[in-house]
C-alpha cells in the first residue's frame, strides 16, 4: 500500500492521581487506548510525542496524605514512582511520563496564568466558602461532599457530580460535609481569582460544533452545559499543597488542580524537548504549529474539563494578538464510557476489581491488553467478566494463534523452515491476497477514527479468513501429490502471518515481536504499517522453529491466585506492615533441587523436584529465561514451605521459591554455607 501524508501528533492520556494504583478501568479508559493510537501513528511514520504524568497536586493527594498522616509530597513522589514503573511493565510507550510536581510544569503554569490575566480573562472576587472548624482550613471544592442539587446523588463533590456530570460549586451541595472529618462546615468569606469562562462561551460552542471528530456523547454533554450557561470558575484555592498562584495579593493561594493538571499536556512536551531530546525548539515545533493534531484520551467523567475548561484556557492565552506562539486547540478528545467489574463498580474498599499490578501477576501482559481493547467501552458502559476474559483469549488463539502456528509449523516441517516459492494464483488465492493487500488500510481507517475496538475485532476476523483459506486449499492433502502447490499456499499464508505481526503491534506488542522473530524479520521496531502486501516475505527466507503463541486460561486458578495475592503481598500498590507475629507464621526452609524439567508449552517455567530433608515436593518456578537446567540441579535454595498449594499449567506447585528481582534480572536466594535440606530460616 502506498504511503500517505505524514501527520504531526501530540498524544496524551489522562493524568492519574498520585494517590492509588490504577485499575483495569483506568487503564483502558485512557492509558492503554492512547498507547495503541501512538504506536499506530509511529508505524505510519507520523511524528509523535506521547506524554502524560501523575497528578500530584490538589485535594485528592492532600486528603489521602492527611488520612495516612504523611506529607503530600512524600505520598505523591512514592506513588508516582510506583505508577511510572507499572506503566513501563504494561509497555506504555510514553516519550515522557512526568509528574506535576516538577520545576518545568510549575514555572510554565505560573507564567501561563499571568498571560491569561494580562489578556483580560482573570478577575478577583470575595466569596463565601466552606470552612472546617475541626480541621482549621478552608475547604477546596473536592474537600466538600454532599447531595447533588440536580440528580440527588449523595456522593457529589464540590466541583462536579460524577453521576450526572454537572459542574458544581460547593455551596450548591445539599447537606455538605467535610471530606476529611465528615463534620458540617461553616461559611466564611475569602478572596479568589476567577477565569472568565462566560466571555469565551460563544467561541467554545463554535469550537465544539465545528469539531466532527469528537464522540457524540462528549459533544452532547458539552453543548448542553454551554446552553445552560458556563459559570466563572475559580482558578485559586485555599490549599497549601499545590502550585503557588502567581497573582498579586494571592500569596497564600494555590492553583486549582484541574486548572494546572490540564496544562501538564503542554508542559510535559516542553520538559521532553528541553530535558529528554535536548532540543527546546521541539516544543514550539509541536505545540505552536497549527498543523499539529492534539488528541486527549480520557474517561467520560473528565469530558467537561477537557472540552470546555482546557480549550477555554488555550483560547484565553492565545488572545494576545502580539504573541505568535499560540497553542493549537484540541483535534479530538477521545472519551470512553466506564469499564465495570462483573457488572459492578471498581471499589478498592470492597476489593471489587483488578488493579494493574495484580493483573501482571495473574496472566501474560498481552492477554490483558487484548481483552481490554477487544471490549473497550466506546459507546456504552461495559463490564470485565472472568468468563469473557477466558473466551476472548480462546478467540485470539483459535483465529490468529492457530493460523500462525499451522502455517509456520508446516513450513518448518515440510519445507526445511524456508518460505516456499509461489506459483500461479487461482481465484481462491486472489481473493485472499486481495485481503492481505487491503487489510492494513481497513484497520488503519478504524484506528484513525478512534474505533480501536472495531479495529482489533477486524484483525481477529482476518484471522478467521486465513483459517478459511487454509481449509479451502487443504495443503496437507495437496502435498501428497504436488508439493509445490502446497508450498504456494504456505507462501501466501506466510504473507498473512507477517501482516499479523504488523497489525497486532499497536495492540499486543510482545506478541507482534514474537511473530516477526519467527519470520526472522530484522529490526522489528523499524517495520512500517505500509509494508503489508503479498510479497512482504521473500521466497527462501529461513524461519525460526515456531512455538504456540497463546495458552488456555484456567480461570478458577486465576481467581484463587488473585485471592492469594491479596492475602500475602502488595494490595493495589500499598505495602501492608507485617508484625513480628505475622512473620513467625512464614515457614521458610532450605531445599535442594533434585531434578529440573521444562514445562510443556510454557517458555518461562521449570518444574523443580526438591527435597526438604526426607520430604519430597514439586515447585513450578519462572526461571527458564534466567537459568539453564544444569545451573539449578543440586543447588540449595530457600522456599516458603507453608504456602497453600496451587496448580500452574496443570502441575501442583507445593511452595514458593524465594528470589531477588531487579528489573528483568532474577537471582535465587541460596545459603552461603553448607546448610542441610529442611533447615528452617528464622
Amino acid at each position: 500500500m502506498s504511503n500517505t501524508k505524514k501527520n504531526k501528533w501530540v498524544i496524551t492520556s489522562a493524568w492519574p492521581y498520585a494517590t492509588y494504583t490504577p485499575h483495569l478501568g483506568n487503564m483502558i479508559g485512557s492509558t492503554l487506548s492512547s498507547d495503541v493510537f501512538a504506536r499506530y501513528c509511529r508505524l505510519k511514520g507520523d511524528e509523535v510525542v506521547f506524554v502524560s504524568g501523575s497528578d500530584s497536586h490538589g485535594t485528592p493527594v492532600a486528603v489521602a496524605a492527611k488520612k495516612l498522616n504523611i506529607s503530600a509530597e512524600e505520598l505523591a513522589k512514592k506513588n508516582h514512582a510506583l505508577i511510572k514503573d507499572l506503566y513501563r511493565k504494561w509497555k506504555i510507550s510514553y516519550d515522557n511520563y512526568t509528574v506535576t510536581y516538577n520545576p518545568t510544569h510549575i514555572d510554565f503554569t505560573r507564567k501561563f496564568y499571568l498571560e491569561v490575566q494580562k489578556n483580560g480573562y482573570v478577575f478577583e472576587r470575595e466569596i463565601e466558602s466552606f470552612y472546617c472548624e475541626h480541621d482549621n482550613l478552608f475547604l477546596p471544592d473536592r474537600f466538600v461532599e454532599g447531595i447533588c442539587p440536580h440528580c440527588g446523588d449523595e456522593k457529589a463533590r464540590g466541583d462536579q457530580c460524577d453521576k450526572c456530570q454537572k459542574l458544581l460549586t460547593p455551596l450548591e451541595l445539599k447537606t455538605p460535609r467535610c471530606a476529611i472529618c465528615n463534620n458540617t462546615p461553616i461559611v466564611r468569606k475569602t478572596k479568589h481569582w476567577y477565569l472568565d469562562l462566560p466571555k469565551l462561551q460563544g467561541r467554545l460552542e463554535e469550537l465544539i460544533k465545528n469539531n466532527t471528530i469528537i464522540p457524540q456523547n462528549a459533544r452532547k454533554m458539552c453543548l448542553n452545559s454551554i446552553a445552560e450557561g458556563i459559570p466563572e470558575r475559580a482558578i485559586t484555592r485555599d490549599l497549601e499543597w499545590g502550585i503557588p498562584a502567581p497573582f498579586k495579593g494571592a500569596d497564600e493561594k494555590t492553583i486549582y488542580v484541574w486548572f494546572e493538571a490540564v496544562l501538564g499536556y503542554v508542559s510535559a512536551v516542553k520538559e521532553w524537548a528541553e530535558t529528554i531530546v535536548k532540543d527546546p525548539k521541539k516544543f514550539e515545533y509541536f505545540w505552536n504549529d497549527p498543523n499539529t493534531k492534539t488528541v486527549f484520551f480520557i474517561g467520560k467523567d473528565n469530558i467537561i474539563f477537557h472540552l470546555i475548561v482546557f480549550p477555554g484556557l488555550l483560547l484565553a492565552y492565545n488572545d494576545d494578538k502580539s504573541n505568535i506562539e499560540r497553542f493549537v486547540l484540541p483535534y479530538n478528545v477521545s472519551s470512553t464510557e466506564f469499564l465495570m467489574y462483573e457488572n459492578d463498580k471498581f471499589s478498592k474498599s470492597r476489593g471489587n476489581g483488578i488493579w494493574i499490578d495484580e493483573a501482571l501477576k495473574l496472566a501474560p501482559l498481552d492477554y490483558w491488553r487484548f481483552t481490554l481493547v477487544f471490549n473497550r467501552p466506546e459507546t456504552s458502559d461495559t463490564s470485565f467478566l472472568w468468563s469473557e476474559f477466558e473466551n476472548n483469549i480462546k478467540t485470539l488463539n483459535d483465529n490468529i494463534g492457530n493460523f500462525i502456528h499451522r502455517t509456520l509449523t508446516f513450513i518448518d516441517k515440510q519445507f526445511e523452515g524456508k518460505i516456499p516459492k509461489k506459483l500461479e494464483n487461482d481465484e481462491v488465492d486472489i481473493q485472499f491476497i486481495d485481503r492481505i493487500n487491503s487489510v492494513s488500510e481497513e484497520i488503519g481507517e478504524s484506528i484513525q477514527n478512534f474505533k480501536l475496538r472495531k479495529a482489533l475485532r477486524d484483525i481477529v476476523n482476518f484471522g478467521k479468513e486465513g483459517n478459511v483459506y487454509l481449509n479451502n486449499k487443504a495443503p496437507w492433502h495437496l502435498i501428497k501429490h504436488d508439493k509445490d502447490a502446497a508450498g504456494h499456499v504456505f507462501n501466501i499464508s506466510a504473507q498473512a502471518v507477517y501482516a499479523f505481526g504488523v497489525l497486532l503491534s499497536p495492540f499486543i506488542p510482545g506478541t507482534s515481536e514474537k511473530i516477526l522473530s519467527y519470520l526472522n524479520v530484522p529490526n522489528s521496531k523499524a517495520i512500517s504499517w505500509y509494508s503489508i502486501d503479498e510479497n512482504a516475505i521473500r521466497e527462501g527466507l529461513k524461519i525460526k522453529k515456531p512455538e504456540p503463541l497463546f495458552q488456555k486460561l484456567e480461570i478458577d486458578d486465576l481467581k484463587k491466585a488473585l485471592k492469594e495475592i491479596r492475602k500475602t503481598s502488595e494490595r493495589k500498590g500499598e505495602k501492608e506492615l507485617v508484625s513480628y507475629e505475622d512473620f513467625k507464621k512464614l515457614d521458610i526452609r532450605i531445599a535442594v533441587i533434585d531434578k529440573v524439567e521444562k514445562v510443556p508449552k510454557a517458555d518461562k517455567l521449570y518444574k523443580l523436584s526438591i527435597s526438604l530433608g526426607e520430604e519430597k515436593r514439586t515447585l513450578v518456578a519462572g526461571l527458564a529465561e534466567q537459568y539453564k537446567i544444569e545451573e539449578l540441579k543440586g543447588k540449595s535454595i530457600a522456599i516458603l514451605a507453608n504456602l497453600e498449594p496451587r496448580k500452574l499449567r496443570g502441575i501442583l506447585s507445593e511452595g514458593m521459591l524465594l528470589a531477588a528481582v531487579d528489573g528483568n534480572k532474577v537471582s535465587i536466594l541460596t545459603p552461603d554455607r553448607d546448610i542441610p535440606a529442611g533447615a528452617k530460616i528464622e
